[in-house]
């Protein structure tokens, strides 16, 4: 019986009355030690009618990577065999139950979620996870991942957790904050383990601040004579500013001391195991002496239960009391004894507790575990096992070798606090780091410095980095790497007297290696003589910077940029598409934000609208919560640019005065915001102020970034409609020489666009090659403009049934694109070439009616993928598939998966990436 926790009671059982219906339900139970959060889940375990699984969260296992999941999936992990394959051997390699494999982190939430939702095909099933705010960051990774993915899946999940100490968050999911039982409540519970005299009852519920657990376990101290009123010391303080759970904490304490030896022993080895597994105790408590039977004292005390299949805690307060309660000898043989039992993680992290003086063996032993981690995407326990190993290393050398490694790592799962603390422990040595581990150090000091907003200082800390190499042709993936990344850093700042001098200095440290690595001396530059106040400079060499498949993953997203400044939307979909997958099977959270922006970017730009707004907006998200202020100003310009292109004038002034809102030294989120607003002038036919935005911009703080060489074909449109062609001249100066200099057959296309808005005489040569070579590229937003043009072109030469052609083609993207205004544009010249049915022509395109989710659903099921193999591309369970499917067939007018075989090229061809330059000329 629960007392005082109606309210609580009611949720949970609302939460599970929904997953009874189908509707997935998610709830965090907050609250102090003792509040009462584990009985709300022994509550909702007995109502539920269903499956359940639990799990409780263990302060030591925090740094093994998945043994929370291992233990909450233990017992269906024979249902994996309904899981596609490469979902089943992931998740088996991450539990440690199967052939080690490089870890794929969203592969693993991906199984957990199909996994959770196979067992829920049978029965409603409940998830209960205690302690969440000691879960190891994987399994919590991978049990949010199911948990933003459930959709139409009988299944809940409810989380208890703590506010002090490590912190459990969950930004979106609903939370319960418990607190403490009103007084008549609490003066209830005090009763129900036997009459109180009032005094004493009024005393204990004073005491316990209304924590539950304080209440059972201060009135069990009482001693009869003290639970009658007589006046004898109590086994407790009064009376002083001390939590409750302190005060518990303290009585579970001084019940384990009266134990016998061996008793304690007995609790001592189980709080240290962790696991709650039988077997690997029994093995250590033979090695000293004691057996299984003598738990039998805890388990009269209500301190434990122990059964054959596992010892559970009364309450985590317990296992934290036992530790409390053993002096460092009893800890030290009880740690040896589980090391002889335990796997190899486990093993190594039981012998570094009781290293007191570096040891050579341990450290390596800890360093083949954080080996193992990274295979399984575990960058956290990356870290905490470098870290350690570092501590334990006798040579100063592989102390710092393992403090960089630690922090690399830190700086990758997105806990940049943690890694500054790294750098600083490596700085601290006396010994002169390998050139490629002060490479490394460099590198992390660099990425801190450019998050806290000092991108230039982030350059010079390369520089370092570059020259303190040996100048072999080992090191030139790293050099060129590092030095791409000075050239971005310093071109990411607002203008500065240190800018031009820094893009000078890196440029003479990059050498101009021939082949691949050779784009790097171009792009370093390019961003010169951009600083410099050169427009007309395109220095990007075409070379295939991102087909080195063995190159690090720094240098796959420089290849992403690269392809940006390039106007290579095919390389850029290929290189950023990659960063984020190696992100992903590596489980590199901090560097996802990035990856994605580049992959928003390249949908964007390559015009699959609706894919780079959700891939804008989940890393602007996920940047938000790892605390990435840099990114998740990027990412709201970008996210602008795509409410900008819609139409939706509110959402994109609020994202842009967001991205603009950065401070600090940065320049890219006011540039993409300021392009994001001009678009949508642009769209809205707001042609003066797309020429003010503009004009301000050439002269502002971001004066240099690559993104006006995208927006430079608005600007002459803008000048054309507003009468004053000519000012547009340096503009289209500017994109003539980019896009001939790169040779993309979009950006051509694009300016014979502009050359057909110029000219005084006849267009349609201009138009129709223009068409020709958006024929080549893969830029349907850009197409679709063009034939707008051209279709408006056509109507004023009394051409109708032509002009008709190109609109219809026109709208018919911009309505698959969401592009509102532009469609608008688009029907209103279809009805005055005298097309009645303007607006049945767009109704015509039901893709227009599907929400981005279902787009991409029917998209791959019209390739005749199964419902799990795009569950898989798209991280969905496969019930959710086939919800997306039920509801998008209607809109589509197609009763069967055969009838979607016409919707096979939704996205349109890719470009084939060749050059046509020859194609064009300017006009006389």
């Amino acid at each position: 019986m629960l007392y005082g926790r109606k309210c609580e009671e009611d949720s949970i059982g609302e939460l599970l009355a929904a997953s009874a219906q189908g509707c997935p339900g998610v709830l965090i139970l907050r609250g102090d030690a003792g509040i009462g959060k584990s009985a709300l889940l022994d509550y909702a375990e007995t109502a539920a009618q269903c499956r359940t699984l639990r799990v409780t969260g263990i302060e030591s296992e925090a740094e093994l990577p998945y043994a929370a999941l291992q233990v909450l999936l233990r017992p269906v992990l024979g249902t994996l065999t309904h899981l596609p394959r490469q979902q089943a051997d992931a998740l088996l390699s991450a539990l440690g139950l199967g052939e080690t494999t490089s870890g794929d982190r969203f592969l693993v939430g991906l199984a957990t979620l199909s996994l959770l939702t196979e067992l829920s095909a049978e029965e409603p099933l409940l998830c209960l996870i205690d302690d969440a705010h000691w879960l190891d960051q994987e399994s919590a990774d991978a049990l949010l991942f199911a948990v933003r993915r459930l959709h139409s899946e009988p299944v809940s999940l409810i989380f208890a957790a703590r506010d002090e100490g490590r912190s459990f968050f969950a930004p979106g999911v609903a939370e319960l904050r418990l607190p403490g039982l009103d007084r008549e409540a609490a003066r209830a519970l005090a009763d129900s383990g036997g009459a109180l005299a009032p005094a004493v009852r009024d005393q204990i519920v004073a005491e316990s601040g209304g924590n539950p657990l304080a209440l059972l376990e201060l009135t069990r101290m009482l001693t009869p004579e003290q639970r009658a009123g007589a006046f004898t010391p109590f086994t407790y303080s009064l009376g002083i500013a001390e939590p409750p759970s302190d005060r518990v904490l303290s009585g579970f304490r001084e019940r384990i001391r009266v134990l016998s030896p061996e008793t304690r022993i007995c609790l001592l080895v189980a709080a240290l195991e962790d696991t709650g597994q039988v077997t690997p105790v029994a093995r250590a408590l033979a090695t000293l002496g004691v057996d299984l039977a003598d738990f039998a004292p805890a388990e009269q005390a209500g301190l434990v239960h122990v059964t054959t299949t596992g010892i559970v805690f009364r309450h985590p307060l317990v296992r934290t009391a036992t530790r409390l309660a053993s002096d460092v000898g009893q800890r030290m043989a009880a740690h040896s004894a589980l090391a002889e039992t335990v796997d190899d993680d486990r093993r190594a992290w039981h012998l570094a507790a009781i290293a007191v003086t570096p040891d050579a063996a341990i450290a390596d032993e800890l360093e083949r575990a954080a080996v193992r981690a990274r295979r399984r995407g575990g960058q956290i326990a990356v870290c905490s096992a470098y870290a350690r190993a570092a501590e334990l290393s006798p040579d100063p050398a592989a102390a710092v070798r393992r403090w960089a490694a630690a922090a690399s790592a830190a700086l990758d799962a997105g806990i940049s606090g943690r890694a500054a603390e790294l750098v600083q422990r490596a700085a601290t040595g006396t010994v002169r780091a390998e050139a490629a581990v002060a490479a490394e150090l460099s590198r992390v000091r660099a990425a801190l410095a450019f998050d806290a907003g000092r991108p230039l200082d982030a350059a010079r800390l390369l520089h370092e980095g570059v020259v303190a190499l040996d100048g072999s042709a080992r090191d030139d993936v790293t050099r060129m790497t590092m030095l791409g990344w000075a050239a971005i850093y310093t071109w990411s700042s607002r203008p500065h007297p240190d800018q031009i001098e820094l893009a000078r200095q890196t440029e003479r440290l990059t050498p101009a290696l021939p082949g691949p690595l050779g784009a790097v001396h171009a792009l370093t530059q390019d961003i010169r003589l951009l600083l410099e106040g050169d427009r007309l400079a395109v220095n990007i060499a075409p070379y295939g910077l991102g087909r080195l498949e063995d190159a690090p993953f720094d240098l796959h997203v420089l290849a992403a940029y690269l392809s940006f400044a390039r106007g290579d939307v095919t390389g850029m979909i290929r290189d950023a598409t990659r960063s984020v997958d190696v992100c992903r099977s590596a489980g590199r959270i901090g560097r996802m934000p990035q990856a994605m922006m580049m992959l928003a970017i390249a949908e964007l730009v390559s015009g699959r609208h609706r894919a780079a707004r959700a891939t804008a907006l989940e890393a602007r998200l996920l940047a938000g919560d790892i605390g990435q202020p840099y990114w998740k100003h990027y990412l709201s310009g970008v996210a602008a640019w795509m409410y900008a292109v819609a139409g939706d004038e509110k959402q994109c002034h609020a994202l842009a005065a967001e991205a603009q809102a950065e401070g600090g030294a940065w320049m890219t989120g006011h540039a993409w915001a300021t392009w994001a607003l001009v678009a949508l002038d642009t769209g809205l036919g707001r042609y003066q102020q797309v020429l003010a935005r503009l004009d301000k911009a050439a002269t502002g703080p971001a004066r240099h970034g690559f993104v006006w060489r995208y927006a430079y074909p608005d600007y002459v449109e803008a000048a054309v409609r507003t009468g004053d062609p000519h000012r547009a001249d340096p503009m289209l100066a500017r994109f003539a020489n980019w896009a001939r200099a790169t040779g993309n057959p979009w950006s051509l296309a694009v300016l014979q666009r502009c050359y057909a808005l110029l000219t005084d005489g006849d267009a349609a040569d201009l138009y129709e090659q223009a068409l020709s070579l958006h024929e080549h590229g893969d830029q349907p937003f850009e197409q679709a403009r063009t034939e707008l043009l051209y279709g408006e072109w056509l109507r004023r030469h009394n051409r109708r049934a032509d002009a008709r052609a190109q609109l219809v083609s026109a709208l018919s993207t911009f309505d698959q694109l969401g592009a509102a205004p532009w469609a608008d544009r688009a029907a209103a010249e279809l009805r005055a070439t005298g097309v009645s049915s303007a607006g049945q022509t767009r109704s015509s395109d039901p893709l227009a009616a599907l929400t981005p989710q279902e787009l991409q659903v029917i998209r791959l099921a019209a390739t005749g993928a199964t419902n799990r193999e795009i569950g898989t591309r798209l991280f969905l369970s496969a019930r959710t598939v086939a919800y997306h499917l039920y509801k998008a067939f209607p809109k589509l007018g197609v009763s069967s998966r055969a009838e979607l075989a016409r919707y096979v090229d939704l996205d349109g061809p890719a470009g084939d990436g060749g050059d046509y330059r020859h194609l064009t000329d300017a006009p006389a």
